[in-house]
């Protein structure tokens, strides 16, 4: 699937709860925001976070008659006949026209992948030139890159993710020559400097050392995603007046800025935008 066009933007990891799809749509509506055509691809079966993240903020924008941005969605359900190889060439097939329908129509392209291994996960991972790992400050998760010795914190096993990712970046180089950019995100990082947040930064450089990959802050842990997503909206989004308080317009902006570092930390192409619409100071 020869591309000239969009930047894929891959969002995986085989741990679920590590905030995947809240930083798939959040990256989806930020680009857009800036003035880029984006698409976004659902490749989770099961929960359907992302698609849910879509169809609530579409059913907002009718309701509200709020004018946001909406990115173009797809969602490619798992394939369930008797037969393995049947199976992964009909998601093969759904994979390739998605992408082949917006690849040159969109700027951006942000998939949504689901925490465990499936075929659509490796048909997307192999088209990412942008691969965000969300993982949360917390050496249990880390698990999910490599097994770690207890003593010296550095990581001594690849785990199953892990080589799902290195053997995309292997038939990536062989076919186009380039590479995927793989960025560990650090999530829910908690305020307060503790040994095991210490413990956590010098494992994840290790790991990042070793797989060749980078490392970003992320989010820190918000009870106002939890409000947003049941609207579909974003930090990105103007406040809605009724119940916005004061402390939670502190975390809307707080939550924001993150996720404007976040997108700088990604070095993403953003140049040749149309006009960007004005985002909320």
């Amino acid at each position: 699937m020869a591309r000239d066009s969009a930047h894929v933007i891959v969002v995986g990891n085989e741990k679920g709860g590590s905030g995947k799809s809240t930083t798939a749509f959040h990256l989806a509506i930020y680009l857009l925001y800036a003035g880029y055509r984006v698409a976004t691809i659902d490749v989770d079966g099961r929960q359907q976070t992302l698609t849910h993240y879509v169809r609530n903020r579409r059913a907002h924008t009718r309701d509200t008659g709020r004018p946001l941005p909406n990115p173009l969605h797809f969602h490619l359900p798992s394939a369930w006949g008797d037969s393995i190889k049947e199976n992964q060439k009909a998601e093969f097939d759904v994979f390739r026209r998605a992408v082949g329908e917006v690849e040159h129509k969109v700027d951006f392209l942000v998939i949504d992948t689901p925490g465990f291994d499936t075929n659509l996960t490796r048909l997307a991972h192999s088209l990412a030139d942008t691969l965000v790992t969300p993982v949360n400050d917390s050496l249990i998760d880390i698990n999910v890159l490599a097994r770690v010795d207890p003593e010296s914190g550095l990581p001594i096993e690849t785990s199953h993710y892990a080589r799902l990712v290195q053997r995309a970046r292997s038939e990536r180089m062989a076919v186009g020559g380039e590479s995927i950019d793989w960025v560990l995100v650090r999530n829910r990082i908690s305020m307060l400097a503790s040994r095991n947040a210490r413990q956590v930064h010098a494992t994840l450089e290790g790991i990042a050392t070793r797989f060749g990959c980078r490392m970003a802050d992320g989010i820190a842990e918000r009870v106002i995603f939890r409000s947003l997503f049941a609207s579909g909206t974003t930090v990105f989004d103007p406040l809605d007046e009724e119940g916005s308080g004061e402390s939670s317009s502190v975390s809307h902006v707080s939550a924001r800025q993150e996720y404007r570092n976040l997108v700088a930390a990604l070095h993403l192409p953003l140049h040749g935008a149309a006009e960007p619409v004005r985002l909320s100071a």
